[in-house]
């Protein structure tokens, strides 16, 4: 919603203050120059990015108009979610796991929270460490060394979208320079014109090199820091959630396993720990 926000206001500063300053909007509009522009960089992101990746990037963005997947909410269901595997594993024994975290779709327990399921690399993450713990057999360091391996491998796959995307809008001033270039080439061919006919062809050369910086610094770029921003805030989730599994995996309880996953979510969506306790309990 708020990059929908930003948008307009980006589109309303530049293009409302041309109109205030006596500038023929008309000028502006020119399709072929966008065309030059906009096919040009799509067709440099097409050769620079694989089809998965291209397919992710669309996702993103717009995963980013609709808003955050990120919240408050998300992080309480969260630690209940966590909180009733742990008392599962507490009053019945880890082998009681199995049953969730081999269909998770299935369970009684995971059903209960479609804010997190929908979120398969999450589910999948949690499935995944539990198991080794079913297993047995495995330190609880090496279970955690697993898991930061896991979080980095999704963490740089999280930011190549931004990344693509960063370098494609570091090319679009040069490309606006391509389509000003070949408007001053079209211009040359009538400089035995009448001046308005040649003014008029510079001033559309340069509209090339301004819808070039324009829809870089506007917009390529600041949409490329955003879809970062997310995947920084996505990563937070996976360490909240290593931080109560490994706990629960050294032998603590399942509050206290849930209170060191609390202290790992960022300062913006943390609750309190009485919050906390009384959600995951059940409290009203």
């Amino acid at each position: 919603m708020f990059v929908l926000i930003g948008a307009i206001i980006v589109l309303f500063a530049v293009f409302g203050g041309f109109v205030m300053e006596g500038g023929p909007l008309k000028l502006i509009v020119q399709p072929v120059e966008f065309l030059i522009i906009g096919g040009a960089a799509l067709g440099a992101m097409i050769i620079s990015a694989p089809k998965k990746l291209l397919t992710k990037i669309v996702a993103k963005v717009m995963g980013s108009l609709k808003g955050g997947s990120i919240s408050r909410q998300l992080y309480l269901d969260l630690l209940k979610l966590m909180y009733e595997i742990f008392q599962v594993t507490r009053k019945d024994g880890l082998i009681a796991l199995e049953s969730h975290i081999e269909h998770p779709d299935q369970s009684k327990i995971f059903t209960k929270y479609p804010h997190i399921t929908k979120h398969h690399h999450i589910i999948s993450f949690m499935t995944d460490t539990f198991r080794l713990i079913v297993l047995g057999g495995i330190a609880p360091h090496d279970i955690e060394s697993l898991m930061d391996l896991d979080i980095d491998t999704h963490h740089q796959e999280s930011m190549q979208p931004g990344m693509i995307l960063q370098k494609i809008g570091d090319s679009m001033p040069g490309l606006g320079i391509v389509a000003a270039v070949l408007g001053i080439v079209i211009t040359m061919q009538a400089i035995n014109g009448p001046p308005e006919e040649i003014g008029h062809k510079v001033a559309v050369a340069l509209v090339g090199t301004f819808l070039g910086i324009f829809m870089s610094y506007g917009f390529i770029q600041p949409l490329a820091t955003n879809l970062d921003l997310a995947a920084e805030e996505e990563s937070k989730v996976y360490d909240a959630i290593k931080s109560g599994v490994i706990s629960l995996a050294k032998g603590f309880n399942p509050i206290v396993s849930v209170e060191f996953a609390r202290r790992s979510i960022p300062n913006d969506y943390r609750p309190s720990f009485q919050e906390m306790e009384k959600f995951v309990k059940g409290v009203k």
